[in-house]
């Protein structure tokens, strides 16, 4: 079973005043709500609230995932082979916008955020954006959005992998997209971003 990757909105405030004894069994409840049936599907795109018992927070589920994390990184690393192709203006927005996304970064800020034993997960978190981040990785997409057309032949030509979860330009597109929307909503509340492996 590989990992999986569950997106959450939050309003800052109310996450950072949560004690962080408390913090594990919110995220678990918001990302898996209690009365949600197992083997239902999940909905696609934004949920809000993501549980009753987690009303500011909201949920998103990537319709071209099936919650997979792996379309993510071949994202990523379909960025990495066209990127060198890229406008420079494009690819100036791009890094800003999809690699605190889909990368590890040394400096991401979620110290303390839990607490250090992690047990919920057995693992961190694969994405923290506070509100200024967030904000921020909008502002990328918006430069972003109207150059990446000019990408699709070089895209399609260095960094296609047929058969993959991230195929071509097309599926990276339908991927960026996803995430435009997951970040386009939490700037437009003014709220955080987490992504949890689940």
């Amino acid at each position: 079973m590989g990992l999986d990757l569950t997106v959450l909105a939050l309003d800052w405030g109310r996450w950072e005043g949560t004690p962080e004894a408390g913090r594990q069994e919110l995220l678990h409840e918001a990302a898996c709500p209690d009365g949600l049936d197992p083997g239902a599907a999940p909905e696609a795109g934004w949920v809000f609230p993501a549980s009753p018992r987690v009303p500011w927070c909201g949920r998103y589920e990537f319709h071209s995932t099936t919650g997979s994390y792996a379309p993510h990184f071949w994202a990523g690393e379909g960025w990495d082979t066209a990127r060198g192709f890229a406008d420079p203006a494009l690819r100036d927005a791009l890094d800003g916008f999809l690699l605190p996304l889909v990368r590890d970064e040394d400096d991401m800020p979620g110290a303390g955020l839990l607490p250090s034993d992690r047990t919920a997960w057995g693992m961190r978190l694969l994405l923290v954006g506070p509100p200024a981040r967030v904000a921020g990785l909008a502002a990328h997409w918006a430069r972003a959005q109207p150059l990446l057309e000019g990408l699709r032949t070089d895209y399609d030509r260095h960094a296609a992998r047929p058969g993959g979860s991230i195929a071509d330009f097309d599926a990276f597109t339908v991927l960026l997209g996803e995430w435009a929307v997951v970040v386009d909503e939490a700037a437009r509340r003014g709220w955080g971003l987490l992504g949890l492996p689940v």
